[in-house]
């Protein structure tokens, strides 16, 4: 289905098999997931996964929430061969490995790489770095959305925020990646990256202040 140019597809439980060998061709997927707040894994649920390849497209799916089985969705975020780009990925790789029960590796987050390289700006938001990169203004107006009703009683322009989330993320990772090549401060991205699951780790185990400060 199309909405607002967007090739949009929804799923419920999981993505099915088709969709799977499709986004397995790719080298690269944008990742975002919406949720019922940003206490996890203590209060708040995963309610939706979306997925973009990078051509204006997104899958969204509604994982079942009674135990959260997934096995396709599990396939495409453990392997190894697909760079998963997340903005923020404190949030959502904490949610997708609690939830679906998996391991991600192989990811790309646009907030650190923003907060490392744009030191230019202090406002490293999704909605900034589409402006700066890819001259879109966001309406982030939905966000708040009450993302656990039925799939299908969710609006298109609900369906549309949600996937907005992901289509712009492989430009945005692409311009930072180069703005780090080209300060040399890859490394001082990718030493951030490595340590991520062990911030996320804290996180669940309720360690969320900076544990660095004196």
């Amino acid at each position: 289905m199309f909405l607002a140019m967007t090739k949009i597809y929804k799923y419920k439980n999981d993505i099915d098999k088709d969709a799977l060998a499709k986004l397995e061709k790719h080298s690269s997927l944008s990742i975002d997931t919406e949720g019922t707040g940003l206490q996890i894994p203590h209060r708040d649920k995963l309610s939706l996964i979306q997925i973009s390849t990078g051509d204006n497209d997104a899958y969204v799916c509604q994982p079942n929430r009674e135990n959260y089985e997934s096995p396709n969705l599990v396939k495409i975020l453990e392997n190894k061969k697909i760079i998963k780009i997340f903005h923020y990925g404190r949030y959502d790789i904490s949610i997708l490995e609690f939830f679906l029960k998996c391991s991600i590796n192989n990811f790309f987050d646009t907030k650190i790489a923003s907060r490392i390289i744009r030191t230019y700006s202090s406002k490293h938001g999704l909605a900034d770095l589409v402006f700066e990169f890819c001259n879109k203004k966001l309406d982030k107006r939905l966000g708040s959305s009450d993302w656990n009703k039925n799939l299908d009683d969710l609006t298109d322009a609900q369906l549309q925020y949600c996937s907005n989330d992901v289509i712009y993320l492989h430009k945005i990772k692409d311009e930072l990646y180069k703005m780090l090549i080209r300060e040399n401060r890859l490394e001082l991205y990718n030493s951030c990256i490595d340590f991520l699951k062990t911030r996320i780790k804290l996180d669940q185990n309720g360690f969320t202040e900076d544990i660095f400060q004196h």
